[in-house]
Formats: C-alpha cells, sequence, structure tokens
C-alpha cells in the first residue's frame, strides 16, 4: 500500500509519519520536526506538499511528503491554526487566531500576500470545491464566515478578497472546525459548547438542523468513503458520535480513548484515525469505556459494521493504536501513488531553510 498518515503532534513540536501496509499493519517511518505547537491536520496539494500551521512561532512548514522532511517555513499572522489550500492549488488560506486575519500564501513565492481582518479568534475553515468561497469558524463570534474568493481565483487579486456572509451557530456556541460533505452542498460544524452538530447548506448559507449529541466538546467532522455518516470527535467524553447524513440523526456513539480531536477516513477501507490528545489515560469513573495510551492515534475499523444500527445490533467495531508524539490533535491520510513533484525545487527550498534565509521557488 502506498498509504501513510500524518500525525500533527503539538507538543512534541513534530509531524509523526505513519506507512500502512495493510488494514492492521501500521508502522512509524518518520517524525518531522516542525515549529513549535503545530496544529491542525496537514493539507496536501497533487504534487505532494504538505502544510501545517505552527501556532506560537507564527509560521506555516512545508513538507515534502515524499521524502519526508521539512522545505520551508512562511511566515503568517499570529496565532495560526486553520489552513484552506485553494483549488488550481496556487494560493494557501490560513486563519490566525492571535490578529483576527485570515492570511493568503502564495505557493509558488512562499510568501505571505495579504491579510484579510475577519472577527475574534478564528479557527479552522473549509474551501468549496469550486474554489468560490471560503468557510472560517469564529470561534469568538460564534458565526461561520463566508470569504469571497472569485476575485483570487480567477484574476489572482488577493485584496478581492471579502466577507459577504456570517452564518450563525449561536452564541457561545464556540464553533471550532468544520468540514463540508462529499458532496459539496452541505457543512458540518464541530462546536466545543452546545450538545449538537449544526449542519448547513451551502446553496442557502443557512443552518438546517442541529442534530443533538450526547455532548459538548466537539472537535472534529469526518465522513464515511460513501457519505452515509458523518463522525464528530466528541473529546469530553472521549467518543465519536455516528451521524446519518440523510435523516440528520444520530445513531451511534463509538468510543476511542481519552480526549479525541482530530480525525480522518481512509477511503480505501472505510479506516477512522483519531488523534488522542489528553496526556493522560482517565480515571476509571470517568465517561471512557476502552483505554488507550496517551500520546497514540485510535485506529477504528468499520468495515463490516452497519452504522445505522446500535452496536448491540449493527455489529462492533474493531480498533488498533498505534503511538506517536505528545499532544496529537490532528491526523491527515496520504496517498503517495497519486504523487508527482519537482525534487530540484525542494531541495532547493530545503537547502535555504537549512542555512537561514527564507525559502523561495
Amino acid at each position: 500500500m502506498s498509504v501513510e498518515i500524518y500525525s500533527t503532534d503539538t507538543d512534541s513540536g513534530q509531524i509523526t509519519v505513519i506507512r500502512k501496509d495493510g488494514p492492521s499493519s501500521h508502522k512509524v517511518v518518520k517524525e518531522i520536526a516542525v515549529g513549535n505547537a503545530p496544529r491542525g491536520a496537514v493539507k496536501f496539494t497533487r504534487d505532494g506538499r504538505g502544510f501545517v500551521s505552527n501556532t506560537s512561532t507564527n509560521t506555516v512548514s512545508e513538507l515534502d511528503a515524499l521524502t519526508r522532511r521539512e522545505v520551508a517555513r512562511i511566515t503568517v499572522g499570529s496565532g495560526p491554526r486553520g489552513l484552506g489550500i485553494v483549488p488550481g492549488e496556487r494560493y494557501l488560506l490560513v486563519s490566525n487566531s492571535g490578529s483576527n486575519t485570515v492570511s493568503v500564501v502564495d505557493l509558488e513565492s512562499r510568501t505571505e500576500l495579504t491579510q484579510v481582518a475577519v472577527a475574534r479568534d478564528p479557527r479552522h475553515m473549509a474551501i468549496s470545491k469550486d474554489g468560490r468561497f471560503a468557510y472560517v469558524c469564529i470561534w469568538g463570534s460564534g458565526y461561520i464566515s463566508k470569504l469571497d474568493l472569485s476575485g483570487l481565483t480567477t484574476e489572482g487579486r488577493p485584496e478581492s478578497i471579502r466577507e459577504i456572509a456570517r452564518i450563525h451557530i449561536g452564541e457561545d456556541s464556540f464553533p471550532y472546525s468544520l468540514n463540508i460533505d462529499r458532496t459539496g452542498k452541505r457543512a458540518y460544524v464541530a462546536c466545543n459548547a452546545i450538545e449538537a452538530l449544526p449542519v448547513i447548506d451551502l446553496e442557502t448559507d443557512t443552518v438546517i438542523a442541529k442534530v443533538p449529541v450526547k455532548s459538548d466538546g466537539g472537535r472534529a467532522v469526518a465522513f464515511t468513503a460513501d457519505n452515509a455518516f458523518a463522525l464528530l470527535s466528541l473529546e469530553r467524553i472521549s467518543q465519536i458520535a455516528v451521524v446519518d447524513t440523510e435523516e440528520l440523526t444520530t445513531t451511534r456513539y463509538i468510543p476511542v480513548g481519552p480526549g479525541p480531536r482530530g480525525i480522518a477516513v481512509d477511503e480505501s477501507d472505510n479506516t477512522v484515525y483519531c488523534g488522542l490528545f489528553a496526556r493522560t489515560v482517565p480515571d476509571d469513573d470517568d465517561q471512557v469505556q476502552f483505554k488507550f495510551s496517551p500520546h497514540s492515534l485510535s485506529v477504528v475499523h468499520l468495515d463490516g459494521v452497519d452504522l445505522s444500527l446500535p452496536a448491540e445490533e449493527g455489529g462492533n467495531v474493531q480498533y488498533d493504536e498505534i503511538k506517536v508524539g505528545f499532544g496529537p490533535c490532528s491526523v491527515s491520510v496520504f496517498d503517495s501513488a497519486q504523487v508527482s513533484y519537482d525534487e530540484s525545487k525542494l531541495n532547493e527550498a530545503a537547502a535555504r531553510l537549512s542555512d537561514g534565509a527564507p525559502a523561495k521557488m
């Protein structure tokens, strides 16, 4: 297999790379040092360039996924967190939680072009498949900011980006991250402070449902390969809520270990990877049904399980565990078989990074 799993290990300041040789066969093959306090999943271009925010150093690290190394650091705003690669892969958007802005980065020159002002404490984001809009979680203000990217994508004008809508989730809801489903028509929002999964119709920019879940502490959303179910990590109770995307109802909960945050699905075999951010194993009286080691990824196998039914009727999932660095907050899946890249440019960038000079294409 050519699939690799990338774990963003915040407390270690590294990205752990795991090679997947089979459904239950995983091996750590590299630990890539990046900046202090990396946050969010590594986002990849089609040619194998990966990007991750370094929250404490106000930079974004660029990784070469083929040689598994850091090749550049790009200075952005204060407290970068969420990233989005704009379709066409010329531009990268970065939400800066400390400066209340979104940086626009030119990926050819590896430079920040401008910062777009948004409201208090932007977190993670998603970009529409056609590249026309970005949706940014405004954690401190309880809404999703919709940014018009059309001038950027069609004319290369970063200064044209502007907010055109605010999709209100609710006061003190603290929307943390969102993900657009595989149809491109709906966005699902993970909120820290409400016991619900808000669902947004992207054609009307309205919240069409707030699916009840049994705890607050939502952190991230992923989708099964067939888009039939949304998976919401609930950090407070150490479980994943499974939501039927047609009925918009919760069908079951999957225990995954202490403090789940980032979540990703390998579409090739419907395996779920979830970063366990908690630093210690919970006590027996905490609401956790399975004990996993801290500083690890939970691997949840969904094959043969009917997620539309509770576990006693639809079958139990199977688990594996992968030890990674300290504080794994996010995870992503990368398929190297689908990538081609320009090695000379990456070698030049890596050499400049080693010399302490700004990396250029």
